[in-house]
């Protein structure tokens, strides 16, 4: 019997039962030709004699869920992301404010909170940098009650102790917690920057925050402290102003991006940017990127802890005893979802797709910098207040310019400590470029950590040692929560915190 035959068969069968092996062998077709002939001719869903599906279709309530959400937020009000964090003060430079890459800022505003006192000499102020999504809420303070990000870190008599130390955490700039970022309007045309905010580099967010410091008459600080991209931003204040900072701490940080973390956050970017309500980044008063952001963050929370935990803490264990589904199932898969979904409302797209990217370019040899240092020269006359003419050391003044070392200049004579034999000049150049770190580091890393692993901590103490730094403490933990060890470890990252911050003179 040809296909079309057996085609035809099929229309003229019982309206009752469907299609059965012993339709199949009384008509002398194969299974294989029998469902061709069926998928041939597709029943319309009106008909009574529809030949019905073997199962039912799965069900998404899932998705049912973030189409809901999709549609409630076309047309409402945009997410508060400046008034999440609040109780917080300004500092704003009118002053235009040149990026690394050549992008200019028309001025910057900095959110930033503080805690105990500033000494008479003010000489007692600790810096804390954040990480990639971090706002200035580090701790509670009577304008703000919310519990902060490093809640029982800081206080009195705590690991870092308000009682002796004056500390500021500040929103980065490209942040959305009411520091100058995407979601900010450009005073040059009244819109919102969205992708047209210049590119930023760690540097540039580091020489915002010492802008600000001079504001308030802090020509040194007592410490400079961060973990994760903070720790980034810590290592290059201290590169950058070594003879304003008596103390340096990295925690969970590197001196450079490695290639593993890059390509992870290259995903995490690319998801978002695939929602077609990033709309290139112009989404602001319309509906935001909800479904890639929340994916992104689901991408970034895998590599924020660690396997050993989520096994003791999840196992295999499901949500519910119902049949399986495509949907969160699993409880590590329903934890996922739930931090994915929480994140995408209180960030800000853009903001999260600029700093993860800064956290890409991030590079302290010393190559790199003497690349930044020589763009920043060059675009210096973009700022109308500089005359072409001057010396770069002039230049360097009136914008902002750090050369980032006297070793990097040209001809500079120093005395080089020897260099393992197995040393490459890759090596060699990092160790160059952290040269004018010499003072007190503490470096901390934690052995389950993915993202910032172990041997980058390792690599940091190495090179600081190796360019001549004696006063070196190096800590690795033994901790199964990952890189959010910082965050959740008071013993073991608070006392060594506590120790390097009040270790005499």
């Amino acid at each position: 019997m040809s296909f079309l035959t057996a085609a035809r068969l099929l229309r003229t069968l019982p309206k009752s039962p469907p299609v059965s092996l012993s339709v199949a062998r009384a008509a002398r077709i194969s299974l294989p030709a029998l469902s061709r002939a069926i998928h041939a001719t597709p029943p319309k869903p009106d008909t009574a004699n529809a030949l019905q599906s073997s199962n039912p279709p799965l069900s998404f309530p899932c998705l049912d869920k973030l189409e809901d959400l999709t549609r409630s937020l076309d047309g409402g009000p945009e997410p508060a992301y400046d008034r999440i964090v609040t109780g917080y003060s300004t500092f704003h430079s009118p002053s235009p404010f040149l990026c690394d890459h050549g992008g200019i800022l028309p001025s910057i505003s900095l959110a930033y909170e503080t805690w105990g006192t500033l000494n008479d000499v003010k000489s007692n102020a600790i810096l804390i940098h954040t990480g990639l999504s971090g706002s200035s809420h580090a701790k509670s303070h009577p304008l703000n009650p919310t519990p902060g990000w490093w809640e029982t870190f800081i206080g009195p008599g705590l690991y870092i102790d308000t009682d002796k130390f004056y500390v500021i955490c500040t929103n980065i700039l490209g942040g959305c917690y009411g520091s100058t970022g995407p979601s900010s309007v450009d005073p040059a045309d009244g819109e919102k920057y969205a992708t047209r905010f210049p590119v930023l580099t760690v540097w540039d967010m580091v020489r915002a925050q010492f802008i600000m410091l001079d504001s308030m008459g802090i020509q040194k600080l007592h410490a400079s402290v961060g973990s994760s991209m903070g720790g980034m931003q810590s290592l290059a204040a201290a590169a950058l102003f070594p003879d304003r900072i008596d103390r340096v701490v990295s925690i969970s940080a590197c001196a450079r991006s490695h290639p593993y973390s890059i390509a992870l956050r290259h995903t995490q970017r690319q998801v978002l940017m695939s929602d077609p309500h990033w709309n290139r980044g112009f989404y602001y008063g319309g509906v935001h990127p909800h479904v890639g952001m929340k994916l992104a963050r689901e991408i970034a929370t895998i590599t924020y802890r660690s396997g050993p935990e989520w096994e003791l803490r999840f196992g295999r264990k499901r949500a519910s005893n119902s049949s399986p589904s495509l949907c969160p199932d699993f409880l590590i898969e329903t934890y996922l979802d739930h931090q994915g979904e929480r994140f995408c409302q209180q960030y800000d797209a853009n903001s999260l797709l600029y700093i993860s990217k800064a956290m890409d370019l991030f590079d302290m040899s010393a190559s790199a910098q003497q690349e930044l240092l020589a763009k920043r020269v060059l675009n210096a006359p973009k700022l109308d207040f500089i005359r072409c003419h001057e010396d770069k050391s002039r230049i360097a003044q009136q914008c902002n310019l750090v050369t980032p070392r006297s070793a990097l200049e040209p001809g500079a004579k120093h005395e080089r400590p020897h260099l393992a034999a197995s040393a490459t000049p890759d090596l060699e150049d990092l160790v160059e470029g952290m040269r004018g770190i010499q003072m007190p580091a503490l470096v901390l890393g934690v052995q389950s950590d993915i993202l910032f692993p172990s041997w980058q901590q390792k690599e940091i103490s190495e090179c600081l040692k190796r360019s001549g730094n004696k006063a070196i403490t190096y800590y690795e933990l033994d901790s199964m929560y990952g890189h959010d060890t910082f965050l959740i470890d008071r013993v073991g990252v608070g006392s060594a915190v506590k120790g390097h911050l009040e270790l005499a003179e």
